[in-house]
């Protein structure tokens, strides 16, 4: 899984480094260069500490969730697998971050079975936030209104089955009767058990209150960013949060690693929209995108040299 996610990893930036340099090219690309010239790069440090609050806020949820399941685990050592599993966001969903479930198994022990719904979790609650702030928002301004509405509903559909036990055992029940489930139906009746106990009502509620405090950041982050250029973006904290749930959830939907492309496109229309150049779009989105996205990875890769450092090489031939 590890020697792939490098591959994936060194595919995604050349993946995303084609698409900003045929959306500078349509934009004009030294009009591009001179908008991120004209940026306040003074802030930069300000966005990425808030990137870097969103990590720590998620990880936060991480760790409640190891408790949840009554998985004992250092706080030093838990925020070590949580920031190396940074590395990971790239993937589709960012379920590569099931690195985290590997590395507590090196750590202690813990079977991956009963740890790989954290990571469901976690993304089901992301989702769930941003798919309430792009709800409302949609309703506010208008725009994206039927692809909000069908996301909430998917999303609230399948936490609802996931709380009812009876419906799940039946349906794993059916898939039994297939040689290849029945094998590993052990494996997963653990994990649905842990998702059970994660997604209960309080746990739900709780986390996704943490999830809106995580993303808050980020979307802060957005906004800085859009009113930081020589000619500033009119425009409002609620409507920059909007428009990065929005964009982040319509390419997280697509499957895409990353929503690489989907997303792009979504921030870079978004702005238009409000007025702003196609040169200052283009580099807003740009910038967004490094110091969530690709600071997210850079997090990632520095963790695990330290993580390797402290446990040993990472196997995920388990």
């Amino acid at each position: 899984m590890f020697e792939k996610a490098k591959k994936n990893i060194l595919i995604s930036i050349a993946v995303s480094g084609a698409i900003y340099l045929g959306l500078s090219i349509y934009a004009d690309y030294s009009k591009v260069i001179g908008a991120l010239e004209k940026f306040n790069w003074i802030w930069l440090p300000v966005v990425l500490l808030l990137s870097f609050t969103n990590y720590c806020v998620r990880f936060a949820k991480w760790h409640y969730y190891l408790h949840v399941l009554d998985i004992k685990l250092k706080v030093r050592d838990s925020f070590s697998v949580f920031m190396s599993g940074l590395v990971m966001s790239v993937t589709p969903g960012k379920m590569g971050e099931l690195l985290k479930s590997y590395l507590l198994k090196q750590i202690n022990g813990t079977p991956i079975s009963r740890t790989a719904p954290i990571i469901f979790a976690e993304r089901i609650t992301d989702f769930l936030s941003l798919v309430l702030i792009s709800l409302i928002g949609a309703f506010s301004f208008n725009v994206g209104k039927a692809a909000s509405i069908a996301v909430a509903v998917f999303f609230s559909l399948l936490v609802i089955l996931l709380g009812q036990r009876k419906w799940m055992f039946s349906i794993f029940g059916f898939f039994e009767r297939f040689k290849f489930i029945k094998k590993h139906i052990e494996k997963i009746h653990s994990a649905y058990e842990s998702a059970y106990e994660m997604l209960k009502f309080r746990n739900l509620i709780k986390m996704i209150i943490v999830s809106l405090a995580s993303w808050f950041f980020e979307c802060l982050g957005y906004f800085i960013i859009l009113r930081n250029f020589d000619r500033p973006l009119d425009v409002t904290l609620w409507w920059a949060s909007f428009s990065y749930a929005f964009g982040t959830i319509i390419g997280a939907v697509t499957m895409l690693p990353a929503g690489l492309g989907v997303t792009e496109v979504s921030f870079t229309s978004m702005i238009i929209g409000q007025g702003a150049s196609m040169d200052i779009a283009v580099a807003s989105t740009f910038l967004i995108r490094v110091v969530t996205l690709w600071f997210a990875v850079f997090v990632g890769i520095v963790s695990v040299i330290f993580y390797q450092k402290r446990f040993g090489k990472i196997n995920t031939e388990q």
